[in-house]
C-alpha cells in the first residue's frame, strides 16, 4: 500500500474521487522514487526508527504561454476537478515565476504547489525556444474529461476501475511535446534553469516532501536531526536550512538526482544527462487564528524560501 492510499486506514475515502487521487499520487510516487535514490535512503532511515512518512506537498512546473494556453491552468483545472482549490498565489519576480498553492477539502491529502514560468518576460531567443515547445503541446484534458473527473468527487467509493483511470491520468504527467533540441535547452538554461528543466521534463513531479512533524520519534523529531541522518547515510543535501528554528515553516532538501532525457542534436534523436528531482523535507510551526485565538499548524508557503529551493535543479551542461 502506498503512502497516500494508507491515509484511508485512519479515515476511509468518501468518494471515488478521493480514491483516484490517492491512487494517482501513489503511482507518481513510484515513478519518482525509482529515479531519486535519496528517497530510498530516507525510507530506510525512517523505518529504522519507526517514523511514518507523510507527504506534505507535491510540486509541479509549467511553461506559461498563450497559443495554446499553457501554464498553471493545465494542471490546476485537472486537480480542481478532483476536489482541490487554489488557496494562495506567489510571485518570484527575479526568476520570472509565479505559483499557486492548492489544497484539498480532505486536510490529510498533500498540498500542491504548481508554478509557472512567465515566458513573455524572457529575452527573445530563449522565449522563442520555449514557444516552439509550447506550440507543440499535445491536446490536454478536454472539458468532458474534466466533467467526468468532477463527477467522481460525488460518486461513492469503488465506482470505477481505479487501475485503468489511474493509468490514463498518469499519462498526462510527462513531457507533453516532442524532445527539444539540446541547443535550445542550453540556450534557455542561460536565462532560466527552470525553463530548461521544464522543456526536458514537462509535467513530471518536481518533488515530494516529507512532513517532519509526522515523524514523532525523538531521533527524527526535527529538521536538523533528519538532515543529519541523511548526511550520515551519504546523501548529498542542501548546505543550509531555510527558516530559523521556531519559525512557521522550515525547509531543506537533498541534492537533485540526474537522469538521462531525450533531446535532439542536429535534428537527430539523442540523450543527455540533466537534473531531475530532489526530495524535500519541511517542518511546520504553529500560527494563531486572529479570530478564535486558537493555534493551528501553518499550511502555507513562504516565497523567499521557495526561491532558494527552485535552485536545487540548476544544471550546468558539459
Amino acid at each position: 500500500m502506498g503512502p497516500h492510499a494508507r491515509l484511508f486506514t485512519a479515515r476511509p475515502a468518501n468518494s471515488t474521487g478521493e480514491q483516484l487521487l490517492a491512487s494517482l499520487f501513489d503511482a507518481l510516487w513510484v515513478r519518482y522514487r525509482e529515479v531519486v535514490p535519496y528517497v530510498r535512503n530516507y525510507e530506510e532511515i525512517a523505518a529504522r526508527y519507526g517514523a511514518p512518512f507523510v507527504n506534505d506537498h507535491i510540486a509541479f512546473r509549467t511553461l506559461g504561454s498563450q497559443r495554446p494556453m499553457t501554464g498553471i491552468p493545465c494542471l490546476g483545472r485537472l486537480f480542481m476537478a478532483l476536489g482541490y482549490q487554489p488557496v494562495a498565489c506567489y510571485n518570484f519576480a527575479d526568476k520570472h515565476l509565479s505559483a499557486i498553492h492548492f489544497q484539498h477539502r480532505r486536510a490529510d491529502f498533500p498540498k500542491l504547489f504548481v508554478s509557472e514560468l512567465k515566458t513573455w518576460e524572457l529575452p527573445a531567443e530563449p522565449r522563442n525556444a520555449l514557444r516552439e515547445c509550447a506550440e507543440q503541446h499535445e491536446s490536454w484534458a478536454e472539458l468532458e474529461q474534466l466533467a467526468e473527473l468532477h463527477e467522481l468527487g460525488s460518486s461513492p467509493p469503488d465506482s470505477v476501475e481505479l487501475r485503468l483511470v489511474t493509468e490514463n491520468l498518469c499519462g498526462w504527467f510527462r513531457r507533453p511535446w516532442p524532445a527539444p533540441s539540446l541547443e535550445g535547452v542550453q540556450l534557455v538554461n542561460q536565462a532560466s534553469q527552470y525553463g530548461a528543466w521544464t522543456m526536458l521534463h514537462g509535467y513530471r513531479v518536481n518533488h515530494f516532501t516529507s512532513l517532519i512533524n509526522s515523524h514523532q520519534v525523538p531521533e527524527l523529531d526535527s529538521l536538523e536531526k533528519t538532515m543529519a541522518a541523511l548526511r550520515e547515510a551519504g546523501v548529498p543535501t542542501k548546505d543550509s536550512i531555510e527558516g530559523a528554528p521556531g519559525s512557521i515553516l522550515r525547509q531543506s532538501a537533498t541534492a537533485a538526482a540526474e537522469c538521462e532525457v531525450d533531446v535532439t542534436i542536429a535534428g537527430k534523436p539523442a540523450t543527455t544527462s540533466w537534473t531531475y528531482a530532489y526530495f524535500e523535507l519541511a517542518e511546520r510551526g504553529l500560527v494563531t487564528d486572529p479570530t478564535t485565538g486558537q493555534q493551528h499548524r501553518f499550511d502555507g508557503f513562504l516565497g523567499e524560501q521557495a526561491t532558494q529551493l527552485f535552485e536545487m535543479t540548476r544544471s550546468i551542461p558539459n
